[in-house]
Parts: structure tokens; sequence; C-alpha cells
């Protein structure tokens, strides 16, 4: 069986790029947008971002030990493991060797860009099958059956990548993918990978009193409620 995940390991050394900066307002608490200067040059990746991570994690086998490939051959090898499908793992046997290199996370320290132009333009991350999803009510039924699918999920070893949204306000429109589940006596935390950062990982926390979900503040999202969703798993 392999390792579990490692945020440190199997996470991406850059991370996407906001369009927008987001400055809190003192006396409303709410994030005040204002567009980024310079214009970024890799931005709106984020569900690129977090189903490529999973893609290497269930589809490529790292070998330090071998020599590197020279650019055109790790190009050849990256394209080939983002080509698989994200739902399904390959059998051990069937994975993509990837020699001279630790992880995902030394791989994309040393091939920045050939990783990001291999990530695709910021369409991949909009012209997904499960966008519909997004406009319809959640209800908090929806929500708890959800937190279980996720718990039960970590607990047998499936990474899931979610989109986070709060529909209609499109305060927040993301994606992550979940690696670890702390359940609590009156919370759950579930540990994320966001491709908007590459410090540490964070956590989205489900409410079961509320039967509601909820992401810290940070540089982007004043903090708050979120609804929750899978993506990459079955038809969606």
């Amino acid at each position: 069986m392999p390792a579990a995940f490692d945020f440190a390991r199997d996470t991406f050394a850059f991370r996407n790029e906001l369009v927008w900066e987001y400055h809190p307002d003192v006396r409303t608490g709410r994030m005040i947008p204002r567009r980024a200067e310079p214009r970024p040059t890799f931005a709106l990746r984020c569900f690129a971002m977090v189903r490529a991570a999973r893609q290497f994690r269930i589809h490529a086998q790292f070998e330090p030990g071998q020599s590197r490939p020279d650019e055109a051959d790790c190009g050849r090898l990256v394209r080939t493991v983002i080509r698989r499908n994200p739902r399904r793992a390959s059998a051990a046997r069937q994975r993509v060797p990837i020699p001279g290199f630790r992880d995902l996370r030394e791989l994309s320290t040393i091939h920045e860009g050939l990783l990001k132009q291999a990530l695709g333009g910021a369409w991949r991350s909009y012209v997904l099958r499960s966008h519909w999803r997004m406009v319809f009510p959640f209800s908090r039924v929806h929500q708890a059956r959800e937190a279980e699918s996720l718990k039960r999920a970590l607990e047998t070893g499936r990474l899931p990548v979610v989109h986070v949204v709060r529909f209609p306000q499109l305060t927040i429109n993301h994606g992550l993918l979940l690696f670890a589940v702390e359940p609590g006596q009156d919370r759950v935390d579930f540990m994320a990978y966001d491709p908007n950062s590459t410090g540490s990982a964070i956590r989205l926390t489900y409410h079961p009193g509320t039967r509601t979900f909820g992401l810290p503040p940070n540089h982007y999202w004043a903090g708050g409620r979120v609804d929750v969703f899978e993506i990459y798993h079955g038809w969606f």
C-alpha cells in the first residue's frame, strides 16, 4: 500500500495565482477585491492543480535513485500522468515511472515551467461537467451526507477533490484536495491541499450541529460557511 499523502511531498511547489488581491475591511470584516498588479501569469488553475496532484498521487511512481530524463522526456512523462483518469488509480505495475525525482514537490520546483504548461489554460478549471451542481441549493441534509461520504472516502484511502462554493454570491468558487480527516466531539476537520498556498495544509471543518462546512479566513477568503461537493468521482 502506498505511503500516506504528505503535503510537503505530494503538492506543487508553485501556487495558483490570484487575479484579484483581497484586503479585509476592518469595519465590515468583508474582503475588498483589487486587481493584482502585475497581472498574474498563472491564475484560475485551482481545479486543474488539485486534479493533477491527485493524478500524480495515483498514477506516478517517483524513482529518485535513477538518472533524470532530459526535459523533453520529462515533459512526455508528465503529460502521460495528466492524461490518465483522475477517478481511478493505476495498478502498481502500471504506474508511470518518473526517474531522478523524489516527489512532485521536487519535480515542480525544478520543472515549474514544464508543469505549468502541461496543466494547460484556465479553461481547464471551468469546463468541468460537475459545475452544473453549484447553481442548485445545498440542503443541510445534503451537506451532512457529503461530510459522511468524504469521511468514509478518506478512511478507505481515497483522496477526494471537492468544489467549495457560496453560490450565488461567488465570494468563493474553489477546488481543494482532501487527504486526511480528524473527527472530534463537535466537529470534523478535513485536512486539505489548497493550490492557492504552498506553505501548509488548511482545514475544511464540518460542524454536525448545524450541518455546515466552514473555512477559516485566509488571504483570499474572509472566513465562514461554505457549501461543498465532491468532483472527479463517479459521473461528477
